[in-house]
């Protein structure tokens, strides 16, 4: 980061430019907003804001790093302490998967979904999106080239969190209300397995090699470690608060480190993010004071920052991976929720 933006600001000189990744880019999601705000980490600045649709939430980039998705949804937003009952009726038309051309920071279309997506992933060869629908149950399988939708896959209740494994042949779907991560043949789009987790799952990575896969548990506090060769829960990480909070930490989204050695959880309402050491298997950092609800979470290039999507506080975090220091708020609005890094 620039030393003379943090004078600017009346921080602590920083660490020279030279240490900031060249030219990265954040992309996020503004769930209010109705569109993705492009932001410059170094400058602590938004470069652009791209109007695409009703509540985008899961973001990503395509494997060449020209396009970007974004889960887009016509029903209106919940939550905790909302009587579902008075929201208004949904929107249909507005469920989509918007496809943003990067070069040109224009929405260039929406494709199909299924009902209310929320989070997706793409297979390996960058062919077909898998999609959580989270009203109806299910996994949409979207094929990219003809546009349309070719396969639901009845999955668990409330499904969120969808990655597919490093070798492309399964995808994961966190179920929130039944506990449970479904794992999906991607040849045969059949279920695999069923495997128990912790309360209310959000998210699922995987190690590199594809062995072991962690599942945050927003209602438990803690990871579930998966065994990837027999689809089986492997132990828990407990994560435990430092700071006072009201709910304390609510691990919701993941990213590993450039390296794969630690796995940096954010905390939600516990406005925190955690450091898992992945070769022991337990919290070795935790991090407060990052944000109001930080949700979606990514890491530079170099490993040196963590970016934080901040949903109530309505801004991103630029925190120091080493130390925990907070380097930036920027203010974007909007309710941010998904992140993701790119050039």
């Amino acid at each position: 980061m620039a030393a003379g933006i943090w004078a600017a600001a009346g921080a602590a000189p920083a660490r020279a430019a030279a240490d900031a990744p060249a030219a990265t880019r954040l992309y996020v999601s503004a769930e209010d907003g109705g569109e993705v705000v492009v932001v410059d980490p170094e400058k602590g600045e938004v470069v652009a804001r791209i109007a695409v649709g009703k509540r985008p939430r899961g973001i990503k980039l395509s494997k060449d790093g020209k396009t970007l998705y974004v889960a887009l949804s016509g029903s209106p937003r919940g939550g905790p302490g909302v009587d579902e009952s008075k929201l208004p009726p949904p929107d249909r038309t507005a469920d989509g998967v918007g496809v943003v051309d990067l070069s040109t920071h224009k929405l260039v279309k929406t494709l199909p979904s299924g009902q209310d997506p929320e989070s997706f992933d793409l297979s390996r060869d960058g062919k077909t999106m898998y999609v959580s629908n989270e009203e109806t149950a299910e996994m949409s399988v979207l094929d990219l080239h003809t546009g349309k939708v070719t396969h639901r896959v009845p999955v668990g209740k409330e499904p969120e969190g969808v990655t597919v494994r490093p070798d492309g042949k399964v995808v994961y779907v966190t179920s929130e209300e039944e506990n449970q991560v479904v794992a999906v043949d991607t040849r045969s789009l059949k279920v695999l397995a069923r495997i128990a987790v912790g309360p209310r799952p959000r998210s699922i990575a995987f190690t590199r090699d594809g062995k072991t896969a962690f599942a945050s548990s927003e209602n438990g506090a803690l990871l579930t470690v998966v065994d990837v060769a027999k689809n089986a829960p492997d132990g828990t990480i407990k994560v435990e608060p430092k700071a006072k909070t009201v709910l304390g930490p609510r691990p919701m989204g993941l990213a590993f480190s450039p390296d794969g050695k630690e796995l940096y959880v954010s905390n939600g309402r516990g406005e925190s993010v955690a450091v898992v050491d992945v070769a022991a298997r337990k919290v070795a950092r935790l991090y407060d004071g990052v944000g109001a609800r930080p949700w979606g979470i990514g890491v530079s290039r170099d490993g040196k920052w963590i970016f934080t999507a901040n949903g109530p506080s309505g801004d991103v975090s630029v925190v120091d991976a080493a130390t925990g220091k907070i380097e930036k708020r920027i203010k974007i609005g909007g309710l941010p929720w998904g992140l993701v890094v790119g050039p």
